[in-house]
């Protein structure tokens, strides 16, 4: 009788295949997480999104109900800009959410970090934060609409800023919405 020699070669394809499973699976696990931070991701950009685009809206509200004052714009600071430098305090001299004309000499309130002239808007959503507004007074002598020479240049406009960022600054979804709104 011949002796019996196994060499192995079942047991080491067999280790072989179990690597390569075992790999594929691993990467699967790293895919599927990946694609479930995306989605918490997208869906966290979506809430911060419509809680900014509310505030927006507040903020708008407040510019046409300021626009209908006697006098009108009753509550917006004045603010007159002398020179060509951005004077302490231009920037931050806001009054419940309502700003003046900025200071082109200035850096934007929306980008400067020690603005504190945010109002908050009701919260939409416990997830998305509490979303914030300003409304900041343009001038009222744009005109009212496309007519040529004898269009009055009477009209008023606004611009409102408005933020979602439901961690304030956390590196999460972070929303700021502009709107230009224009009262006669």
């Amino acid at each position: 009788m011949k002796a019996n020699s196994q060499t192995g070669t079942a047991l080491i394809v067999s280790l072989i295949l179990l690597l390569l499973v075992t790999l594929l699976g691993v990467a699967g696990i790293k895919s599927v997480a990946l694609e479930e931070k995306m989605a918490g991701n997208s869906y966290d950009r979506s809430l911060v999104f419509q809680a900014a685009e509310y505030a927006l809206r507040v903020g708008e509200a407040v510019a046409e109900v300021k626009s209908k004052t006697i006098p009108p714009n009753n509550g917006f600071p004045t603010y007159t800009d002398a020179d060509d430098t951005c004077p302490t305090g231009a920037i931050d001299n806001c009054t419940s959410g309502l700003c003046p004309t900025p200071d082109k000499d200035c850096l934007p309130r929306w980008q400067d970090s020690s603005f504190t002239g945010w109002i908050n808007a009701s919260s939409v959503s416990s997830l998305a934060g509490t979303p914030q507004y300003f409304v900041e007074y343009l001038g009222g002598t744009f005109p009212c609409t496309d007519g040529g020479s004898s269009d009055p240049n009477n009209c008023k406009r606004y611009r409102i800023t408005a933020r979602s960022d439901p961690n304030l600054g956390n590196g999460r979804a972070t929303v700021v919405l502009q709107s230009i709104y224009a009262t006669d």
